[in-house]
């Protein structure tokens, strides 16, 4: 089996989409930064998200149900870097940070190339991670290059 800095170092080289999930509700308000979203079918619109459980968002986006996949856009790597950040109180995180509201009730992200309103509707956990499966009720977007990780480094794509 290959070991674990092999592995990540292999990772590295898997460009990801840059993404920012968030989440409000009885368990409150909370969002971290993620390069594991993809789709997965279009019948019924579903995406996944693979979160680490140690992630101090993990317990408020289990309870609440709720979530939004924001994918950022290029001129967005701030907020990337905000919510991936152990640091600071969570509302912090989202002070004079844009957002809107869509069917869920989960901050959607102003200016990101797409917002995904999801509700949790299957996980499964993995080593680490916790996969969530989420079907997808609404959506905005927005035009801009996008927000790609690529060998521990953010880069635009357009």
């Amino acid at each position: 089996m290959i070991d674990q800095t092999d592995f990540r170092e292999l990772m590295s080289r898997l460009p990801s989409p840059v993404c920012v999930v968030t989440t409000d509700g009885p368990a409150g308000l909370a969002g971290l930064t993620v390069s594991a979203a993809c789709s997965v079918t279009d019948t019924p619109p579903t995406m996944l998200v693979c979160v680490n459980r140690s992630s101090r968002s993990y317990a408020a986006l289990m309870e609440n149900r709720e979530i939004c996949i924001n994918v950022l856009g290029s001129r967005q790597q701030e907020i990337a870097m905000r919510f991936a950040s152990s640091k600071g109180d969570m509302k912090e995180k989202f002070q004079n940070l844009p957002t809107h509201r869509l069917r869920g009730g989960a901050p959607a992200i102003e200016g990101c190339l797409a917002s995904l309103d999801c509700t949790i509707v299957k996980t499964a956990d993995i080593g680490t991670h916790t996969v969530l499966f989420c079907e997808v009720h609404a959506s905005s977007s927005e035009e801009d290059e996008g927000l790609t990780y690529f060998r521990r480094a953010f880069l635009s794509l357009s």
